[in-house]
């Protein structure tokens, strides 16, 4: 693994730093390691991951010069983004443009300063979303608001995109990773076999239907019922009281 993706940790919190400059533009390269990165942290023990980019941008879309049809294949980087065990948080400055769009809608919580500038761009050279984002904003926002953002080619502010539902948390630009960091560490605290079980549920959820989810939750949430975390939380419940327990992660 090279420097494209820097990857440090903050206790149950592995940290992703997009490091592709001046833009962090995407390449076949960059996606593959960043797709490395998000399936070694869970391996490496980590609870929760940040995403989130020290240059001006966070990315401001794909290299379209190094980027072709034969060069990507879209369903294994999504497969291998939606299978991600562990909450992700996309903490999004500056350009948030097209791959780069979709990248951060990979993610389970999206933290936006300010003054970023995000947006589904691809009309604008002739080119469909490749990776996700029509799929995804249908899902988040339903379809016609996902075929508003995508068929426009428009620049949002946060704000207005918070209130559609794309957007979790709008910040200060210097508050950004603070706030990132803070929401990637109360899930990285969390009972982590549950809040796997709650991601698998919403993504079939989103797949396949409710009726789908309904029939396999009771699979998904096995895990839970023999956790430890569960354990724990009985025992704090009975002895302190509601949200006090100590989770470890199993």
């Amino acid at each position: 693994m090279n420097e494209l993706i820097k990857i440090e940790r903050d206790g149950p919190v592995a940290i992703l730093t997009l490091n592709n400059p001046p833009h962090n533009l995407l390449t076949t390269q960059f996606l593959s390691e960043y797709c490395e990165a998000l399936e070694q942290a869970p391996a490496d023990g980590a609870r929760a991951i940040l995403v989130k980019s020290d240059l001006r941008h966070f990315c401001a879309g794909a290299d379209v010069e190094k980027l072709s049809e034969d060069a990507i294949d879209a369903e294994q980087i999504l497969n291998r983004l939606e299978s991600v065990p562990i909450p992700i948080v996309a903490a999004l400055n500056g350009a948030v443009l097209g791959g780069g769009f979709e990248i951060a809608l990979a993610a389970d919580l999206l933290v936006a300063a300010d003054s970023a500038e995000i947006g589904s761009v691809e009309v604008n050279l002739g080119l469909a979303p490749l990776l996700g984002a029509v799929q995804r904003l249908t899902a988040r926002i339903g379809p016609a608001r996902a075929k508003e953002i995508t068929m426009l080619g428009r620049r949002y502010a946060p704000e207005l995109l918070e209130r559609w539902g794309v957007i979790n948390l709008v910040v200060g630009e210097k508050e950004l990773f603070s706030a990132g960091l803070s929401l990637a560490k109360q899930l990285g605290a969390g009972p982590t076999v549950a809040i796997g079980s709650i991601k698998k549920i919403a993504n079939i959820t989103v797949d396949q239907g409710v009726k789908e989810a309904d029939r396999t939750a009771g699979d998904l949430l096995s895990p839970v019922w023999n956790s430890r975390d569960l354990k724990r939380g009985r025992e704090a419940m009975q002895k302190t009281g509601p949200g006090t327990a100590a989770f470890e992660g199993n």
